[in-house]
């Protein structure tokens, strides 16, 4: 990352080592240096980034150990910003936090650790791409940043575009042809201004500054994750800002490998930030297990996955480069037209690494020691999500997806780095830890969460599904009315209820038990479409809506029908109801649809029945 791979340090300068404090160096002797600037620190040339600039002196975060360091060792400046090599090779792939190819260091030192120092190629070298030639460039065209000018298969789920870098244009004046190259072979030469540049697939892009667009456009494409919860109740949209804080065991992780598995975006990142070895292990371990099908063949989704480890034993201020890692990489996916879903799992652990920087520069803390620029910093970092017009041609949009996991301590929300995101993101999906030790999965709170794209989603849910707006709203209204209600239940008991209520209690259990919950555990729940949603939706509001107008057309008559009598009439048909969550989604949309409408029949022709009983 920012080594271009290798030894090729470009050493502009050298400065020397005045002071060091953990993951913090100072160095003197820095004349001319930038922020921001890559440098390469000590004998063992460990990577770091300048935060500070005093004078001649230079404040340096290390992104690796730096014990051993001492007063006086040289300090080799790069003269370039941090940045990271995109390419084909991204994808299923795993990188540290400052994309080094975990898989090939490994292979290359033997050993499990990371040694200090070593510098890997982000991406393969040697391997042959077999690269197609866009068909509408010619010798003699111009051609703009982002103008798409080839195509590679990089794997059976994505095609990899190769685009003009950003800030770039001119004439075509040679295009390789139709075969297999390596990423380092020259692609494309273009001619501006009388000078020729040549150009390989390998695009360098400094990871602080985002990547450019056409326009930013307004979202409107729900983000469909699987999870009935987060679709029905709390949606997101392609190219939204989500938040999941929870305490410790309440399932963020989870909730965030579900999205990575079965959401409708076309590339996922996953940012492991600061979180545990096993996690990034068993994400490792699963995902190349999971498979969708393609052409009526089963393929892994790491084919359309990417991994960005920095684990809790890896270098504090790593945690930072890897989220700025992760977005870079993302939008890099996004200007190919893609509908990209980052993962950061977490950002407090990214919150802690600027307080302990922050601290040891001697800044002045703010609420919990954290830096008075927290807010700004996740600001930044989330501004970067969003549906846009790419650059180039041809036209073509793509979007970026941000699930940001949050670890307030003991699940307090009022913790500043929540308070910061909750004031940035339009979609809130907060974690109960009561509804965890029941097991009830997603853990998610109806009754704190929200979504603020429901306005933005209103066209799609009317041109496909007209009849969800309505069934979202019951749904919400039911869940509430159980809230107010359980105080009086606590206090008098259920019998003591009005009939309307004690239907409002049911209706509530089932959405809670049978609609809430997903077993993550088996084929039929553990992905839900959203057409299984929106029927299972329909049939549970139909039985509640029919429940209470049958209590109410004959409450002034003598035979007056009670919930009791329409739970004995019903209960083959309340099971029914409460099974629909095992009707398999791979029997296809017609068969489960079927079968959602024949119950939705047979409730109402029981409730004629119940009506002429009475």
């Amino acid at each position: 990352m920012g080594r271009g791979g290798s030894d090729d340090l470009g050493t502009v300068k050298k400065g020397v080592v005045r002071q060091v404090a953990g993951p913090v160096v100072t160095a003197d002797e820095m004349d001319g240096a930038a922020m921001y600037e890559l440098v390469a620190v000590g004998n063992l040339k460990l990577l770091g980034e300048i935060i500070r600039l005093t004078g001649s002196s230079a404040t340096i975060q290390v992104y690796e150990e730096t014990a051993g360091l001492t007063v006086g060792d040289p300090v080799e400046r790069t003269a370039a910003p941090l940045s990271v090599e995109l390419g084909p090779g991204l994808l299923g792939n795993i990188f540290d936090g400052v994309q080094r190819p975990l898989q090939k260091i490994a292979e290359f030192t033997q050993d499990m650790f990371i040694p200090r120092g070593i510098s890997v190629p982000a991406l393969d070298r040697t391997k042959q791409w077999e690269f197609t030639p866009n068909s509408e460039i010619d010798i003699g065209d111009h051609v703009t940043a982002g103008d798409v000018f080839g195509t590679i298969p990089e794997t059976a789920l994505l095609v990899h575009k190769l685009m003009v870098p950003p800030n770039q244009m001119g004439t075509v004046t040679w295009l390789a042809s139709a075969g297999s190259y390596t990423i380092e072979e020259t692609m494309i030469k273009i001619e501006f201004n009388g000078v020729e540049k040549s150009y390989n697939m390998i695009q360098k892009w400094p990871v602080r500054e985002p990547r450019p667009v056409t326009e930013k456009l307004r979202a409107n494409t729900p983000l469909l994750t699987g999870q009935r919860v987060l679709d029905a109740l709390f949606p997101s949209v392609q190219g939204g800002t989500c938040a999941i804080p929870g305490a410790f065991g309440c399932g963020k992780t989870v909730i965030s490998q579900a999205l990575s598995k079965f959401s409708n975006s076309d590339c996922i990142v996953y940012v492991g930030c600061g979180e545990r070895g096993n996690e990034m292990a068993e994400v490792l371990k699963d995902f190349p297990e999971l498979t969708i099908k393609v052409d009526d063949k089963d393929v892994s989704i790491m084919n359309r996955t990417l991994l960005v480890a920095n684990t809790s034993n890896m270098p504090v201020a790593a945690r930072e480069a890897s989220i700025y890692t992760g977005i870079t990489i993302s939008e890099y996916f996004r200007d190919m037209g893609m509908n990209v879903a980052m993962m950061a799992d977490s950002t407090s652990r990214w919150a802690e690494a600027l307080r302990e920087i922050s601290g040891r520069l001697a800044e002045m803390p703010a609420d919990s020691g954290y830096p008075a620029y927290l807010a700004a910093r996740l600001a930044s970092f989330y501004e970067r999500a969003g549906k846009v017009t790419c650059i180039g041609g041809p036209d073509r949009e793509g979007s970026i997806t941000i699930v940001g996991a949050v670890s307030p301590p003991g699940g307090d929300f009022s913790d500043p780095v929540t308070s910061a995101t909750l004031g940035i993101v339009q979609v809130f999906w907060g974690l109960d830890k009561k509804l965890a030790q029941r097991k009830h999965f997603p853990s998610v709170n109806w009754l704190i969460s929200y979504s603020k794209y429901q306005k933005a989603l209103e066209s799609y849910y009317e041109a496909n599904h007209p009849e969800f707006v309505f069934l979202q709203q019951s749904i919400r209204e039911i869940l509430q009315k159980e809230d107010d209600l359980m105080e009086i239940v606590q206090l008098v008991g259920k019998d003591s209820l009005a009939e309307s209520d004690k239907v409002t209690l049911e209706a509530a259990k089932i959405i809670r038990e049978d609609y809430l919950a997903q077993n993550s555990f088996t084929s039929y729940d553990r992905y839900c479409p959203f057409y299984k949603s929106v029927g299972m939706a329909r049939n549970i509001i139909h039985f509640y809506t029919l429940s209470n107008n049958v209590i109410e057309a004959t409450a002034s008559s003598e035979s007056k029908v009670t919930f009791s009598l329409i739970k004995e009439h019903m209960s083959d048909l309340l099971y029914k109801l409460s099974s629909m969550k095992f009707l398999e989604p791979a029997e296809g949309e017609e068969a489960v649809m079927a079968k959602i409408d024949a119950v939705r029949d047979e409730l109402t022709a029981a409730f004629r029945d119940v009506e002429d009983l009475a």
